[in-house]
């Protein structure tokens, strides 16, 4: 295994590994839209946390030890191969099909082997860095055996049981990397850290774009589709704009100035925790467009008068607002700037699920996708004047 440079940059090994986490954002996404309740909503961002901590651990690893090394990209396509089978699990992890294996254990099982091939791969390449492997150990005994041993008493629940197991122990995961401290990790090139997290943002950006093409797959091409379709365009567009021209710059600037256990607690914060809701926000939203667009295709079933209803009303707009107070989360912490402009938009996004379920499926996302972009425009004019008063 080969250390990273303070220039190391993305490599195509680490693009590659990217692609199973893809279709596991989908199946996320599917997982809510088959039943789309409060329980299971809760339920499937359970989940997301749990995949993206499988991806935080291999992005953190790829920024100190190169991926496209033999015995580094031997370790990625087995985790690749462990992530595919626990994507495939993801539709029935709370509700297990008769026959075959228990879909339930057969995720927990394999999202506690990537944990151990992460701890593993790290202590390995790392023999004499003896703060790092007092910290795997802390990691260990603080951050995947409690964790792994709820998950693994959840799996054999059902219903609420079995969330609120696994709630409790992402909780306690999350948590105990928090407990264990900066000491020993490392965050080799700000570079890398920032372009691999922009680029799992782009998947998830992706994830949605997709989404307005399954909610209208098989169903014939209208004038009410071709407007719907655009407006989600623009909704991904505008969260796009926020997101790689006034956030991830500015975030990486910030962790580029600083060094040591300052810029390890600023990458941990500010990518691997604040990075899970801005990744949430767009998996929520596209459940919304989702569903918009199936209603507006299905002329048969739906009227162009009908409003969504309960979960996917609310995830329309409540995506982009918990989008939203992500990123002004970011800001703050990275820049000490308070983004009001974002923080009132998201909490009125939050709140806009009641006008939602009152008002036409496609109106309601003609109406977001306007609000996005004016909140865009108003929010890189303040931005651009705060900046300015500052030089």
């Amino acid at each position: 295994m080969i250390a990273t440079e303070g220039s190391h940059r993305v490599t195509p090994a680490e693009l590659f590994f990217d692609l199973v986490f893809v279709y596991a954002i989908t199946q996320v996404t599917a997982l809510m839209a088959a039943d789309p309740t409060p329980l299971r909503l809760v339920g499937a961002m359970v989940v997301l946390a749990l995949l993206w901590w499988c991806w935080c651990c291999f992005a953190w690893l790829g920024n100190v030890l190169r991926a496209d090394t033999g015995a580094m990209f031997a370790v990625l396509v087995a985790v690749m191969a462990v992530v595919l089978v626990v994507s495939l699990t993801v539709p029935e992890v709370y509700d297990d099909a008769p026959g075959g294996l228990s879909a339930p254990l057969v995720f927990v099982l394999c999202y506690g082997a990537v944990r151990i091939l992460h701890l593993v791969s790290y202590w390995i390449a790392s023999p004499g860095d003896e703060a790092l492997h007092v910290t795997l150990r802390r990691t260990a005994l603080l951050s995947v055996a409690p964790p792994f041993v709820l998950l693994l008493v959840g799996s054999s629940l059902t219903g609420i049981a079995q969330v609120l197991v696994w709630l409790g122990a992402v909780l306690i995961d999350y948590g105990g990397i928090y407990i264990t401290g900066a000491s020993g990790w490392r965050v080799a090139s700000p570079g890398h850290f920032a372009e691999r997290h922009g680029l799992i943002v782009i998947i998830a950006l992706g994830e949605s774009i997709v989404a307005i093409g399954v909610g209208v797959s098989g169903l014939p091409i209208s004038t009410p589709i071709l407007a719907g379709a655009v407006a989600g365009l623009l909704v991904v567009a505008g969260l796009w704009r926020l997101y790689f021209r006034q956030i991830t710059e500015t975030a990486e600037h910030r962790l580029s100035t600083l060094q040591g256990n300052d810029r390890t607690r600023l990458a941990r914060d500010v990518y691997t925790f604040l990075h899970l809701p801005l990744v949430a926000g767009i998996v929520l939203t596209a459940l919304g467009m989702k569903k918009v667009l199936h209603q507006v295709a299905d002329s048969e079933h739906y009227d162009l008068s009908e409003p969504l209803h309960g979960v996917e009303a609310w995830a329309l707009t409540g995506g982009v607002g918990v989008f939203l107070l992500a990123a002004a989360a970011i800001l703050l912490r990275t820049s000490g700037r308070k983004p009001v402009a974002l923080v009132v938009g998201g909490l009125g996004c939050l709140g806009a699920g009641a006008l939602v379920a009152l008002i036409p499926a496609l109106f309601a996302l003609l109406l977001l996708a306007t609000a996005v972009t004016g909140l865009v425009v108003l929010h890189s004019r303040k931005a651009g004047a705060a900046q300015a008063d500052a030089a």
